[in-house]
């Protein structure tokens, strides 16, 4: 029996990302497509103290609540693809819990703001939580990296802005 069928999940924004992408249509649909593109992060003042150390590192993943997406799909077509697959072997925004993540670049941090770069994601969207970027974590693990129907479209990415299939 699982336990967890039942469970309610309560998240609380940490803050607000703010970006300069007011609508959905022709944004990035990866940092890699992003390049250069600068944002910030403004956190929550009872949070701020959690960015201690944080300006040690260079590059963060951010995790966030996919705000202006309505419902999920279970399968989907995405950007980069003309098949359709299921949405958990995807990135689509067209998920059950709506939570999207970048790996962007710090610029700076001052107060509880985050100055980054590579930033593809919406103006306004709520933060839910801030992590570094520490690759080395995982090069011992992944000894047989396959990347499925991403292997023959991932340089799509640099190129490949959003359209109106996910709203």
């Amino acid at each position: 029996m699982d336990k967890n069928k039942n469970m309610k999940i309560e998240l609380e924004s940490i803050g607000t990302i703010h970006t300069e992408f007011t609508e959905i249509e022709g944004m990035p649909i990866q940092p890699t497509g992003a390049k250069g593109i600068k944002g910030k992060l403004i956190i929550k003042d009872k949070y701020a103290d959690g960015l201690k150390d944080l300006e040690d590192f260079s590059h963060i993943n951010i995790l966030y609540l996919l705000h202006k997406v309505n419902g999920y799909s279970l399968e989907v077509k995405p950007f980069m693809d003309n098949n359709t697959h299921g949405v958990f072997a995807t990135r689509s925004p067209k998920r059950p819990n709506r939570i999207g993540s970048s790996v962007v670049k710090i610029d700076k941090i001052e107060g509880n703001t985050v100055y980054i770069s590579n930033i593809d994601v919406l103006d306004e969207t709520p933060l839910l939580d801030i992590k570094p970027y520490v690759p080395q974590l995982y090069e011992d693990t992944i000894d047989e990296l396959k990347i499925g129907w991403f292997e023959n479209n991932h340089k799509k990415a640099k190129s490949q802005k959003s359209d109106d299939r996910f709203k």
